[in-house]
């Protein structure tokens, strides 16, 4: 991550899964809140989502580690070379890799085999987001205040994230909690880029990495941000609801995938008219 490019990648990943999150979660809200009671057999569609979403996170882990181990000039699974330690910074950050690659595999082995605990993919991902945090807590010691200052708010949407969702591990199928835990990851995928753009700029003068009245700005950005992730969760949802409302019909029964069950609704509407008639 020592260039813009390296605060770009993770931030592509954190910004397309803050948006699956939340047109994932709206689609299966939805369904929720249009069965008949009693309903509980989730359908194929949302399985298939999340073994989608367990695979790319498995894979993307995959590809980050490797990234980070066999670069030009990184570390080549070599940990010291006898008397010193060997870039630290990319073993760092292949360890936040694997936690998310075992969180991807928690989903789908979770979506595999009901014996599983429930909650143990909500788990295992809240303890990656932990983990993220825990190491970039000790990753940026003894470096320009700037720099420490803008690392040490992404710990901010880090550890609430990773609260969100251990809240998810025992209070399943809350709406807010997911959602909030898609803006986390917006807000994670926005903020790295303002990493890149502050440590590495592309073009224009370098920033003071000294300057209090920086740290002041950068603090007021990051509140600018969550807005702006707030914002985008909300419209998101709100068009994925009116969307899905109308392709489904109201009040009908929602298999999302989408399969419209409109000929129980034809036949109670011709009853209707014929005892009309009479």
């Amino acid at each position: 991550m020592a260039n813009f490019g390296g605060h770009a990648i993770p931030g592509s990943f954190f910004l397309l899964f803050g948006f699956w999150l939340t047109v994932k979660h709206i689609l299966q809200h939805y369904w929720r809140t249009n069965q008949p009671k009693g309903r509980w057999r989730t359908p194929p569609f949302f399985k298939r989502m999340d073994y989608v979403e367990g695979g790319f996170q498995v894979f993307a882990s995959f590809v980050g580690i490797m990234v980070e181990q066999f670069v030009v000039d990184g570390p080549h699974a070599r940990l010291s070379n006898g008397d010193s330690w060997v870039k630290l910074m990319n073993w760092q950050h292949s360890t936040m890799y694997l936690f998310f690659g075992i969180s991807g595999l928690a989903l789908v082995c979770s979506t595999r085999f009901k014996g599983l605990p429930t909650g143990v993919d909500r788990f295992a991902l809240s303890l990656a987001l932990f983990v993220e945090g825990f190491l970039f807590y000790y990753h940026v010691h003894n470096r320009p205040p700037l720099d420490t200052h803008i690392h040490s708010l992404l710990l901010v949407a880090v550890f609430a994230g990773s609260a969100s969702t251990m809240l998810e591990v025992f209070i399943r199928d809350n709406i807010l909690l997911e959602l909030f835990r898609a803006c986390m990851f917006i807000l994670q995928g926005s903020w790295f880029y303002q990493i890149g753009f502050v440590l590495f700029p592309l073009s224009g003068p370098e920033w003071d990495l000294t300057d209090h009245g920086n740290m002041m700005f950068v603090t007021m950005c990051f509140c600018w941000h969550l807005a702006t992730a707030l914002l985008l969760v909300t419209s998101t949802s709100g068009l994925i609801w009116i969307t899905v409302s109308r392709c489904s019909g109201r009040g009908r029964d929602v298999e999302i995938g989408m399969r419209k069950t409109s000929s129980n609704s034809t036949s109670q509407k011709g009853l209707l008219e014929e005892s009309d008639e009479e």
